[in-house]
């Protein structure tokens, strides 16, 4: 199995590993500190044509696809985890966008209207740089009977059939890029007869609309420069044309297309490899302001080697997963997905807080990098829809489940 990048996608890694290190790195600091969003980062986005890495060949994008837009985002987040997480909302929404939902049961009709939305909002981000964010997070509404079955999430954002377009009224919680993206790729549940999943909305919502405010204190402990405040939606109109996609197909991609859900993952691998370089550089002497030696670990290393033994394991599985995303993909794949989410989640977590064990506490002042990496590695675990306590449940029950299946069946 040759797991090594295609030379278009090494091409692009190149790209991103450039800017990453040459612009977004030098002034992470900064945004982490102000806890402001990385305007900066993203005109060099627009500027280098990654910002429209996921948009197809035939409307003047990049044209990647998951695989090599993982590849990508974990360079970029070498440089700063923030726009990188930030990059993955905006990409999946283009991914989305350009997915084989004629798989799904759509009627000719239906596809072609998708088709020509998709090419006009490609247009935009190709032509105009617009950038979409996803608000897709929720207060948990018990007792609601509208509920995916995806960490049991609950939608409470409702959307009604008014004036050749849509109301819509609800709240979204930590929501990325709050206030500056240009778009905000809404999920929502119309309002009418029929099961949940036929009645999901994913909805075009412009930053400036009349009704949608962004509220709330923004000062986290890490990925600070997300800037993921909260959002009302009041009576927001939009038209029928704000479909991102077609009705019923949010619903079907969420239960359908699961390797989505990795796709941030890619950050903190990229965060990762940025610890383990800091650990090296600071250890041998190349780190600016520093007073080490090189050969002069407190800890050795053992513990160096441990922590590239984590590194390429963890990305090993990572990248097995993501070769085989698919819609419908086999139970195995999705465990497998699962355990790469995991890992990640878990891996840099430790391999963050090793570095500062290894590094002592000197590392550890505002001067480096290292702290802020540690800080942004907490959050890997909490964000959904596959928390770390979601993907491990749904990981074990399917497990058991599949064994009891084929017990039977034999």
């Amino acid at each position: 199995m040759d797991m090594r990048p295609s030379p278009r996608q090494q091409e692009l890694v190149n790209i991103a590993y450039k800017l990453a290190v040459e612009r977004f790195a030098p002034r992470a600091a900064k945004y982490d500190r102000e806890a402001a969003f990385p305007a900066e980062d993203y005109a060099d986005l627009r500027a280098s044509g990654l910002l429209a890495l996921c948009v197809p060949e035939e409307h003047g994008g990049l044209g990647a696809g998951f695989e090599t837009y993982c590849l990508v985002a974990e360079q970029l987040a070498r440089g700063n985890a923030s726009t990188a997480l930030t990059f993955n909302m905006h990409s999946l929404s283009m991914l989305m966008m350009a997915a084989p939902i004629r798989e799904l049961g759509l009627s000719p009709e239906v596809h072609r209207r998708h088709q020509d939305l998709s090419a006009r909002r490609f247009r935009q981000v190709v032509e105009e740089g617009v950038f979409y964010a996803q608000p897709h997070s929720e207060p948990v509404e018990s007792g609601s009977a509208d509920q995916l079955d995806v960490g049991g999430r609950r939608f409470g954002t409702r959307a009604q059939r008014v004036n050749g377009g849509y109301l819509v009224n609800g709240r979204k919680f930590f929501v990325s890029s709050a206030g500056v993206a240009d778009y905000y790729a809404t999920p929502a549940l119309l309002q009418a007869d029929g099961p949940w999943e036929t009645r999901t909305l994913y909805l075009a919502i412009p930053r400036g609309a009349p009704g949608v405010e962004f509220v709330g204190e923004w000062d986290p402990m890490g990925l600070r420069a997300t800037v993921s405040r909260d959002m009302n939606l009041k009576d927001v109109w939009v038209p029928a044309d704000a479909e991102i996609l077609p009705p019923g197909v949010f619903g079907q991609l969420y239960q359908r297309h699961p390797h989505l859900f990795i796709g941030f993952s890619a950050t903190f691998l990229g965060l990762m490899q940025a610890a383990y370089d800091f650990t090296i550089d600071y250890l041998t002497g190349q780190m600016p302001a520093t007073s080490a030696q090189p050969g002069a670990s407190p800890a050795g290393g053992d513990a160096v080697a441990e922590m590239l033994f984590t590194l390429e394991a963890t990305r090993a599985l990572y990248y097995r997963a993501i070769s085989e995303e698919q819609l419908d993909p086999p139970v195995e794949s999705t465990q497998r997905a699962r355990a790469a989410h995991v890992q990640v989640q878990r891996s840099v977590v430790s391999l963050t807080g090793e570095a500062i064990r290894v590094c002592g506490g000197r590392a550890t002042l505002k001067r480096y990098p290292l702290e802020r990496y540690y800080r942004d590695a907490r959050a890997a675990a909490v964000m959904r829809p596959w928390t770390q306590e979601v993907a491990v449940q749904q990981a074990g029950e399917t497990a058991l489940a599949k064994a009891g299946s084929d017990a039977s069946a034999g």
